[in-house]
């Protein structure tokens, strides 16, 4: 009886402590790659466009 997972409370609330931390975590990493992707698309884009009137001007 004494080896269940839910026998003791604290390491019950402290694995599902863990796996939020987990969860926050994979979020956060994600939303960092999701910033990154659009800044990197965003300087390219700005360096076409800035290519292009360069370019095009008289």
């Amino acid at each position: 009886m004494e080896d269940r997972p839910d026998a003791d409370p604290a390491a019950a609330l402290e694995s599902d402590l863990d796996k939020r931390r987990l969860a926050q975590e994979t979020k956060n990493e994600r939303q960092v790659w999701y910033f990154l992707a659009y800044f990197l698309f965003g300087i390219h884009f700005l360096a076409f466009v800035m290519i292009y009137a360069v370019h095009h001007a008289k």
